[in-house]
């Protein structure tokens, strides 16, 4: 029984979750993609964000919200789990 709980579980660090939930709270602004354009032009692809900082720096804003100065963007903070996948999946964008 044990073994079914754990093997149904989400992995915390699963990229393709990660990918899910970008598509899902970021993907109506950022590019998501590997070479698709941002729905909104001022809207960084996230292909991009390793080379302003290691992805990893994004933990605890995601965590705790992130807060910009784009009055559009809404703040949302993700559970650690929702965390780790997110930065799972933006580190395979770094290939």
């Amino acid at each position: 029984m044990l073994g079914l709980l754990a093997a149904g579980a989400a992995r915390a660090d699963d990229p393709a979750r990660g990918e899910r939930l970008a598509r899902q709270y970021c993907g109506a602004c950022h590019a998501i993609g590997r070479a698709d354009a941002s729905p909104r032009a001022d809207a960084p692809a996230f292909r991009d964000l390793h080379r302003r900082y290691p992805v990893e720096h994004l933990a605890e804003s995601l965590a705790e919200g992130i807060a910009t100065g784009h009055p559009d963007m809404p703040e949302i903070a993700f559970p650690a789990e929702d965390v780790s996948a997110l930065i799972a999946w933006l580190r395979t964008l770094e290939r």
